[in-house]
């Protein structure tokens, strides 16, 4: 397994496509004492979540909005296995037999 025709570009997508989930799954949704006490050891005062309650929020956004972060998710995953894909390929580790196989195995299980 050498690749790295692509610097591993793949191996950092998984980090663009949970940031992402992440701000799907907290749309909208109260912070958690956790998500609170780290930001009162920053700038925040002790009283800032009573002064502004709408702080103790994540950020909200459209439906609309939304579902494009769901498409962006998939299609971050979808680059991932097509970038890992060619770059076996193109780095020998993989013939062209393979390569479709796997392509294909792994977009099966996305």
């Amino acid at each position: 397994m050498s690749g790295g025709k692509f610097d591993y570009v793949q191996f950092r997508l998984p980090e663009v496509y949970e940031t992402i989930q992440d701000y799907i799954d907290k749309n909208g949704k109260e912070l958690t004492e956790q998500e609170m006490d780290e930001l009162k050891k920053g700038w925040y005062d002790p009283e800032w979540f009573e002064k502004y309650p709408d702080e103790k929020y994540h950020e909200k956004f459209t439906d609309e909005t939304i579902e494009r972060f769901r498409e962006a998710v998939r299609i971050v995953k979808l680059a991932e296995i097509y970038i890992q894909r060619v770059d076996w390929f193109l780095s020998s580790d993989d013939g062209e037999e393979s390569f479709h196989r796997r392509l294909k195995e792994d977009l099966d299980k996305l």
